[in-house]
């Protein structure tokens, strides 16, 4: 048991950590990158946009992280689902690194003074498909529908709350693939990344103060 719940502050700490990464990263990209052909013309510091890469660096490390701590434990509830996290926070990471590399392009393409307006634009709005693909497609099912799910099976976190996780992980899905087909902008359907927000707040939180609920039936000895 002892063991079990440094795992689950271990997970909730990783948790956290996405959250601090993530959100700063992304307000600075919005910022800076706004006119990726203003910034590549640029010759201001650029110590913001390198602090945003290295969020985004340790964001990988910390979603893939979440994954691998969990999985021991989750396997005990579903096996396969356990892996389909692990794979669905793999394939997120995946996307976010890309997106890092288009960003790293835009770097080089202004030291070393290269490259044009139209190619600095393609850049930046390969960045955001990486976005759009990884935490706005992926995330709806790693965290929201099979991690909601585990915890709602497992009572690991408490029920009521993993139900933020089941409605939030569709209603994400679907407003991004609106994104992608062009049906609504972004920022009109932001308010509907509430519930899957709520629910990984929650979930770090919870689980880096209190750990797993100890009367979880996976958490029994002899589910081990």
């Amino acid at each position: 048991m002892a063991e079990d719940q440094r795992i689950a502050r271990i997970f909730g700490v990783l948790f956290l950590i996405t959250f601090v990464t993530s959100i700063p990263a992304y307000l600075i990209f919005e910022s800076l990158l706004d006119d990726p052909a203003d910034f590549i013309a640029g010759d201001g510091g650029m110590g913001w946009l390198y602090f945003a890469i290295l969020l985004e660096f340790f964001l990988v490390l910390s979603n893939v992280g979440t994954g691998v701590v969990l999985y021991p434990i989750a396997r005990r509830q579903n096996e396969a689902l356990a892996i389909g996290y692990v794979a669905a926070r793999i394939i997120e990471s995946v996307f976010i690194a890309v997106g890092i590399i288009f960003v790293l392009g835009l770097v080089s393409m202004r030291l070393d003074g290269f490259g044009t307006a139209d190619m600095a634009v393609s850049l930046k709005d390969l960045k955001d498909w990486t976005f759009l693909l990884g935490p706005g497609l992926i995330v709806p099912f790693g965290n929201g529908l099979i991690l909601g799910y585990l915890m709602y099976r497992s009572g690991l976190v408490p029920r009521r709350m993993a139900w933020l996780g089941l409605i939030g992980g569709p209603i994400l899905f679907f407003s991004n693939l609106g994104v992608v087909f062009d049906w609504w902008e972004r920022s009109t359907v932001m308010i509907l990344v509430l519930p899957e927000a709520i629910w990984e707040l929650f979930l770090g939180i919870y689980c880096a103060i209190f750990g797993f609920r100890r009367d979880s039936p996976i958490l029994s000895p002899g589910a081990r």
